[in-house]
């Protein structure tokens, strides 16, 4: 199994806010003084600027716009809702925010078909959001496809029955854990997994002092690197710039290390460099949807690893 891809799929903002249904348990979004109409227009520059960034390295790109009607801020964010596999088969998952659940769209599927690739069947935990369970795609699951491995921090948004029943349908050994962030004094769960670690090829990017159990730590510590992963070790305070938020990728000659400007400008001179003993970095300011969208560059990505049809 390939562990990276080169085609993305990423929804172009129309309605993009800070969303009030989201904010209840994402403690990285906060709110400007700005209008709604200044903070779409900041976001679709941030996102137009990203997506050339990527097409210019070569990376396949299926970019699809929101509807306008939907009233859906968190649009942009599509991985969650939605997983796609080399075998054909697509997870749909199910979201904790109400609003979120209309971003689950049909013609998103007839797009990527047409684009050439073949859609197996689909694999739907949708029905869970009836009894208020969810587990929010690879914002909640981070697979090492390689290793068949699925990493989860479980929280509000990520419920441990569901990973299990996704580990047995798509054959993932869940390595699940607490992960935890320091907000106003208390330690509260992280809402979601991708903004404390990132599984590379051959490297994994982890916020290890957010797992406040030491046993669980060392499971996931140990996990990686039986897998030969170097780990390179961020600080808190570095996941709170979003450094834990990447995604590595396919472009045409390079393999790169997607991340956001924040990102990238917190790292340590020597976190950059062990990065790049394996691949490039490529990294654009998402200021405006990190603000505000409490998410960052790996979130906008939803990986496309199902096989061009023949």
């Amino acid at each position: 199994m390939k562990q990276i891809t080169d085609t993305l799929v990423m929804i172009r903002p129309v309605n993009f806010r800070m969303n009030e249904e989201t904010a209840v348990n994402n403690y990285f979004q906060h709110t400007t003084e700005d209008l709604q109409e200044t903070v779409n227009a900041k976001a679709q520059k941030e996102f137009d600027a990203f997506a050339d960034k990527l097409k210019a390295v070569g990376v396949n790109l299926i970019v699809i716009d929101d509807i306008a009607s939907q009233d859906t801020p968190d649009s942009i964010f599509p991985n969650n809702w939605v997983s796609f596999h080399e075998n054909g088969d697509v997870a749909l998952y199910p979201m904790f925010a109400k609003n979120r659940r209309k971003e689950r769209r049909e013609d998103i599927f007839k797009t990527i078909e047409a684009e050439g690739r073949f859609i197996r069947n689909f694999i739907d935990y949708t029905s869970a959001e009836q009894e208020d369970v969810f587990l929010e795609g690879t914002g909640s699951l981070i697979l090492d496809r390689a290793n068949s491995k699925a990493y989860c921090a479980l929280s509000p948004r990520a419920d441990e029955d569901l990973v299990i029943e996704f580990c047995e349908d798509f054959e993932y050994t869940p390595i699940i854990f607490n992960a935890y962030q320091s907000f106003k004094g208390e330690r509260l769960p992280i809402y979601h997994t991708n903004v404390m670690m990132c599984v590379a090829e051959e490297f994994a990017v982890i916020c290890l002092d957010t797992i406040d159990d030491k046993k669980e730590k060392k499971l996931v510590a140990d996990s990686l690197m039986q897998d030969g992963k170097e780990i390179i070790s961020i600080s808190e305070e570095q996941m709170n710039n979003f450094a834990g938020n990447m995604l590595q990728v396919q472009g045409k000659a390079d393999k790169f290390l997607v991340m956001s400007q924040t990102a990238h400008q917190a790292l340590t001179q020597n976190q950059i460099k062990t990065i790049e003993k394996y691949c490039k970095i490529l990294s654009s300011d998402l200021e405006t949807i990190e603000t505000h969208g409490g998410g960052s560059a790996r979130c906008m990505l939803a990986e496309v690893f199902i096989p061009k049809a023949v």
